[in-house]
């Protein structure tokens, strides 16, 4: 049965030192910025994370990273955390760095049940051959490297195996919510969520709206309350811009004279 929280940090309470999460959004889209919030506002440590990407200084994961609160960072990319990149090649962060498409694959699979698929992602690169680095020791050497992965033919070509996710909690955003768990994301926010919240044991899934059961429409709902544990409203939080990027006055003038749209 899907419990109803009052709050965040009572959602989040008992996740425990060395938990694994899997938190949804892309950059800062869709995040369960409240429920990170109040994580990092508690005192769990060593986290384990799977997440397209670790947040920005300051923002969604990011405020973890500044506290040295996770310990691992299976992700796709992670451009735009100046702290993140300083602890990984400090060697106080490990980090797994896989494929998009193949990281969102391994996370619905492991909602699924599938222990592994082969994908042609990769073939022929670190990633299936292994040796990209994993920590790093203080002395800037690879402490500990990725090994490499099994690959087969299939009808002439070469493929990887890929082990599925899963993680002990997941951390999710959504629109609308209901109190059985039926979640509805708004457009690109539904990337990365129903994964994660599929791949984790127990799923927190904080939302703007909530409503009782009946209300959703089953033709609206992207996720159903079967992978949902926990739901706790937190209202229409503030919508973060991962980089902002303005033209000139001088630019926009230029642009205006030459009849290019602004």
């Amino acid at each position: 049965m899907t419990r109803v929280f009052v709050s965040a940090t009572d959602a989040v309470a008992d996740i425990p030192d060395g938990a694994s999460l899997a938190v949804g959004g892309f950059g800062l889209c869709g995040i369960p910025d409240a429920l990170i919030a109040a994580l990092a506002d508690g005192t769990a440590t060593d986290l384990e994370v799977v997440s397209n990407n670790c947040g920005t200084d300051g923002h969604g994961l990011g405020l973890l990273l500044e506290k040295k609160r996770i310990r691992r960072v299976t992700a796709s990319y992670v451009g735009e955390n100046r702290e993140f990149a300083r602890q990984y090649l400090d060697g106080e962060l490990e980090v797994e760095l896989s494929p998009q498409g193949t990281l969102a694959e391994r996370l619905r699979a492991g909602g699924a049940g599938i222990p592994a698929f082969f994908t042609p992602a990769g073939v022929g690169t670190p990633v299936s051959e292994g040796g990209l680095p994993w920590r790093y020791a203080s002395d800037g050497s690879v402490e500990v490297a990725s090994p490499p992965k099994e690959t087969r033919e299939y009808r002439g070509r070469r493929y990887l195996l890929e082990e599925s996710i899963t993680t002990d909690y997941a951390l999710v955003h959504a629109a609308i919510g209901d109190t059985a768990g039926n979640l509805v994301f708004n457009l690109a926010a539904r990337n990365f969520n129903p994964l994660a919240a599929m791949a984790g044991r127990v799923c927190i899934a904080q939302v703007e709206t909530l409503v009782e059961p009946g209300v959703l429409d089953p033709g609206m709902v992207h996720l159903p309350g079967i992978f949902v544990d926990r739901v706790v409203c937190t209202g229409r939080q503030d919508k973060q811009i991962e980089k902002r990027t303005v033209a000139s006055r001088q630019d926009a003038a230029h642009r205006q004279r030459d009849g290019v749209p602004a």
